[in-house]
Parts: C-alpha cells; structure tokens; sequence
C-alpha cells in the first residue's frame, strides 16, 4: 500500500470513527468468507462491519480521539461501526457470537464512553429503541384515553338527564315538569302584612 494510500485508508476510517453513535472491535480469526458476509447481512442497518488493518486503525483512533482499542489492535481485527441503533448492533454480534464462537467481541465504544465486552452484552440485553418508543407510546395512549373519559364523564351523564326529561315531557306533557315537589319560597315582609290584613278584615270565612 502506497503512503498515499495509507493517509486516505486513516483519513476514511477516522471518519468512521466519528460518524458512528458506537464502534464494536472483534476478532474474527478462523470465520469463513461466507459466515462473514452473513454478519455484515446480520448487521445491516444498524452498522457496517469492516475488517481493518491494525496499525492504521490505531492512528485512525488516536486521530479521532477514540482510546477504547489501545492495546485490542492485535490478531485479525474487525470493527461494526455503528450508525443505527447501538442496541440492535449490539444484539446481532452477540446472536451470532454465540452460533460462532470463533467471533471474539473484544470491547467497544458508545458515544465516546469505552465499553468491555461484559457491557457490550449488557447492552445487547437492553430493549430496542423501537419497543421502548412502542412501549412509551402505548402508555400515553393510555393515559389519554382515561384522561379522555374522566373529561367526558360529566358530559355523559349530564346528557342522559337531559335525555330523561326530553322523554318524559314528550310522554306526560310539558306539566310533567311542573308536577315536581318544589319548596315554597319564604313569605316577604309585605306579603305577611296583606295576610294579616285580610283575616284582620275579613275574618274566618268557614
């Protein structure tokens, strides 16, 4: 590889380094072509998996101020740089870790902050971004709803009383209404003087 070369191979993967939410370091020694590429399929949305060349991988990092690999750099190696969702990626090399144990997670960073490979699990085990805004969303549907019906409440029953008294007014005419019981309204000074007055002048008519 020509010096040249090599400053653009730096250059392309210190971008990486920088435009990726998170970067995973594995060791892929013994994976065929084929079980490769199925991870690469595997990760796909979520991240981008390159196989590196040690030496230029770490003056890419120092150069995008990434420390997580200092000392990891050896043995074949191979990075997921992630640009989706650090939880998804995560889950994806762990499944296929587990079908293929030659994979070797060897340790990662997340938004600057360095991951062991112990995290890197951890974080697989995390609900996805999807099912949290899912479960998010379902709660505040919930709690619109049930606020929804407390506002509504009054309103209901306030129309079927308003209902109740259209039918029996159509029913028993509109007397019906004035057939109710009402308390009598408390006599005015002036009205108890006519009163007393009038049985004063007239007395007992019986």
């Amino acid at each position: 590889m020509s010096r040249a070369d090599k400053v653009s191979a730096i250059a392309e993967l210190s971008e990486k380094f920088k435009s990726s939410n998170a970067a995973v370091l594995t060791e892929y020694r013994g994976l065929s072509v084929a079980q490769i590429t199925e991870l690469r399929n595997t990760l796909r949305g979520n991240a981008t998996y390159a196989v590196v060349k040690n030496t230029l991988t770490q003056l890419a990092a120092k150069d995008a101020g990434v420390t997580a690999f200092d000392g990891q750099l050896v043995g074949p190696s191979a990075i997921a740089f992630v640009e989706g969702d650090p939880v998804e990626a995560a889950k994806g090399l762990r499944d296929f870790a587990k079908a293929n144990p030659l994979l070797v997670i060897k340790g990662g960073v997340l938004e600057g902050k360095s991951l062991s490979a112990a995290e890197i699990t951890k974080l697989a085990d995390l609900e996805s971004r999807e099912v949290l805004l899912a479960k998010l969303a379902g709660a505040m549907n919930a709690s619109l709803s049930q606020a929804v019906y407390l506002f509504a409440a009054p309103l209901s029953q306030a129309a079927r009383a308003v209902e109740a008294l259209r039918a029996k007014v159509e029913t028993e005419g509109p007397a019906a209404t004035a057939d109710a019981p009402a308390e009598a309204a408390p006599e005015t000074p002036a009205e108890a003087d006519a009163e007393a007055t009038d049985v004063a002048e007239g007395g007992d008519e019986s």
